[in-house]
């Protein structure tokens, strides 16, 4: 197994910050990381002089190469290094294709390199920034591997057939002032060093892998060769030996990290956490308030612009002209008997429909999860030529709209003119349509808005026994208006016109401090109870036995679970029966660490290794830690300096306070036990 990384910057550019490259920390990495082959990979360029410098110095693999914005993402393209000149020269090409625009694409990528088979392509894959859709499928006849950022993103493209092979690279800046060398690279089964053999490795997922001995069970965390499993890790160890150091050095180390401490789930004071828990379930719930919420929305905005006294004025008004006109027919001047006089404007519509219905068949046809699915059923091609045909209806009905925009503006000009030179009435403009239609706009908004106040349930959700319901109803108070707005505002006339939901909206619209995107939220209340098995509201240690559960569970968006002994906060039956099964489950698909003292969490929730953390002095008289590991079932334990300690001795120790406690406590549940 050979340990590579292919993704190393060496010059600050643009895309950097600022950092002066030092050949000795590369070597001190190179060393300590034990690597057998590295790539250089600048942003958007490459140096030919510097490269050789460098590969003259090492005595390792050092293959040519560049990061290169692709579109919306970054790809790695290696070479060969047969010649580097040639691929300085095509590099260069990037350079100035890049200052011009801000990334190149595929088919600029073709014309620079020529046929890219003849180099190792690595598009940024499951990290930041990505390449997708029609890029990544561009670039899938040249490439057969991705960039992950984390040790559970490539576990979890090794486990999924249809996704690409995934490595792990470092993404170093190598400079002068580096002080924690970094510990993110891959392995590749292969024999000779060269472009071709890493290429051929990475058509085989079983010949990539996170260690050297365990494949990919165990990964390096740490740059003095520490490993840990990327499932469930279970660290033991006496009071002050570094438990919590080592957890906060993982934290340090490793990105995207959910880290659950000792005690932090504790109530202190009951009100106070009682509210700190229920704003923080409100939080976190506040995507089904967005979503549940999210078509009445674009109900308010729309009616937000209906102006019900304006319309009525303006109706008025036309009335009014309508039947003074009348009266004064018989006066009237050569002026007013002009056509244009009494000309009502053309109509100007937003083709809302028309746009949404492209947008529609747009994403069929762009679709590339259910391609196949779509290819099926319907012609890719009739899709196109309707997506032409919809799109050239609604050019000409733009053009329409602005050609009646067009006369509508001369029709205004020339009325005020006929206007200020005849005495006679003129009727005022109003759209009857208009107005019908806010009019009606309105009284579906009031329906729809009382229905949203009648109480219901609208969500419930398990968790572990626990059920979160969230329910819906009428606001009472000024008060809840207040909390539910989360602004310094006073809401007591507004909540006297709650009753009429149009006259209510117009309170709200009046008050500058409330921002209008968010006056959707303000028309019905919901609330949030968390349930116990028995169905009742939760107690205070339920309310912390539920916020685990919810850490836990959140932490399948993050690359790594840390949790600092649990048992300090909980009883043990709800320690074995609900954290032990969600840990296991989630360890299957990310690393987690466990802190603990207790045999319930130690030794039930089945760790697949096991670390041991001691205390000891240096010759020089100062403390240090040390970290001894293992699988469960190894008879010793080791560190990365070649000691090592039995597992027996420390297992007892660290979960049962010692051989003779346990036995002690044994014989006595033995001499309570009813065997009858």
């Amino acid at each position: 197994m050979k340990k590579i990384d292919l993704h190393i910057h060496t010059i600050a550019t643009t895309s950097d910050i600022h950092f002066t490259f030092c050949i000795d920390t590369l070597k001190r990495y190179i060393t300590e990381a034990s690597l057998d082959a590295i790539a250089i990979t600048n942003h958007n360029m490459f140096n030919a002089e510097q490269f050789r410098a460098i590969k003259e110095s090492l005595q390792i693999a050092v293959f040519p190469g560049i990061e290169i914005n692709l579109d919306d993402g970054h790809i790695l393209l290696m070479s060969d290094g047969s010649n580097v000149e040639d691929f300085e020269s095509r590099s260069n090409e990037v350079v100035q294709r890049i200052s011009k625009g801000g990334s190149i694409t595929v088919g600029d990528l073709k014309d620079i390199y020529g046929n890219l088979q003849n180099y190792l392509i690595i598009p940024h894959y499951d990290k930041n920034p990505p390449i997708r859709g029609e890029t990544l499928e561009g670039l899938l006849p040249y490439s057969t591997a991705g960039e992950v950022d984390s040790a559970k993103k490539f576990i979890r493209a090794i486990k999924d057939a249809t996704k690409l092979t995934p490595v792990l690279f470092s993404d170093v800046r190598v400079s002068d002032g580096l002080e924690r060398l970094p510990t993110r690279q891959t392995f590749f089964d292969c024999g000779e060093l060269t472009l071709s053999a890493i290429k051929a490795c990475l058509v085989d997922k079983r010949k990539v892998s996170l260690s050297k001995d365990e494949g990919n069970f165990l990964f390096q965390v740490f740059d003095d060769g520490q490993r840990i499993s990327t499932g469930l890790n279970v660290l033991l160890g006496d009071r002050s030996t570094g438990k919590t150091y080592t957890l906060n050095k993982i934290n340090d180390v490793c990105e995207q990290v959910q880290y659950i401490k000792q005690f932090s789930l504790v109530q202190l004071d009951e009100a106070a956490y009682a509210r700190e828990f229920n704003n923080d379930i409100q939080k976190k719930q506040s995507g089904v308030v967005d979503h549940y919420l999210s078509a009445f929305k674009a109900v308010l905005d729309d009616v937000m612009n209906v102006d019900l006294e304006g319309n009525e004025r303006d109706v008025e008004n036309y009335i009014s002209s309508l039947l003074k006109s009348a009266e004064e027919a018989d006066r009237r001047d050569a002026y007013s008997r002009v056509a244009l006089f009494d000309e009502t404007p053309f109509t100007v519509r937003d083709d809302k429909i028309l746009k949404e219905l492209i947008a529609s068949v747009r994403q069929v046809i762009e679709n590339l999860e259910y391609k196949e699915i779509i290819e099926k059923h319907i012609d890719t091609q009739s899709l196109k030529k309707l997506a032409c045909e919809l799109i050239e209806l609604l050019w000409s009905k733009a053009l329409e709209n602005k050609k009646n925009q067009f006369l509508n503006g001369l029709i205004k000009d020339i009325k005020e003119s006929l206007k200020m030179r005849s005495s006679a009435v003129q009727v005022d403009d109003v759209d009857l349509y208009r107005v019908s239609m806010e009019t009606r706009k309105v009284g579906r908004f009031s329906d729809i808005v009382n229905s949203l106040r009648k109480e219901s349930v609208i969500l419930e959700e398990s968790v572990q026994g626990f059920r979160v319901v969230a329910s819906k109803g009428p606001f009472t108070k000024a008060g809840e208006l207040k909390s539910a707005s989360g602004v310094r505002a006073s809401f007591k006339d507004p909540i006297k016109e709650y009753g009429n939901p149009y006259r209510y909206l117009q309170a709200l619209m009046s008050d500058a401090s409330l921002p209008k995107s968010e006056l959707y939220k303000l028309f019905t209340k919901i609330e949030y109870k968390i349930l116990n098995r028995d169905g009742f509201e939760v107690s205070g240690g339920e309310r912390s036995e539920f916020r685990l559960l919810q850490e836990i569970k959140d932490a399948q968006s993050y690359n790594i679970l840390l949790i600092d002994e649990p048992e300090s906060s909980f009883d043990n039956m709800f320690l074995k029966s609900d954290v032990n099964q969600i840990i296991r489950e989630i360890s299957k698909s990310m690393p987690v660490v466990v802190v603990t003292h207790n045999n319930t969490v130690g030794a039930s929730v089945g760790a697949d290794y096991l670390l041991y953390a001691s205390k000891y002095v240096k010759e020089s008289g100062e403390p240090a830690y040390r970290i001894y590991s293992g699988h469960p079932t190894d008879k010793t334990l080791k560190s990365v300096d070649g000691q090592s300690i039995k597992s027996h001795e420390i297992m007892l120790n660290s979960l049962e306070a010692g051989k003779k406690a346990y036995e002690s406590r044994r014989r006595g549940y033995e001499a309570i036990e009813d065997r009858r």
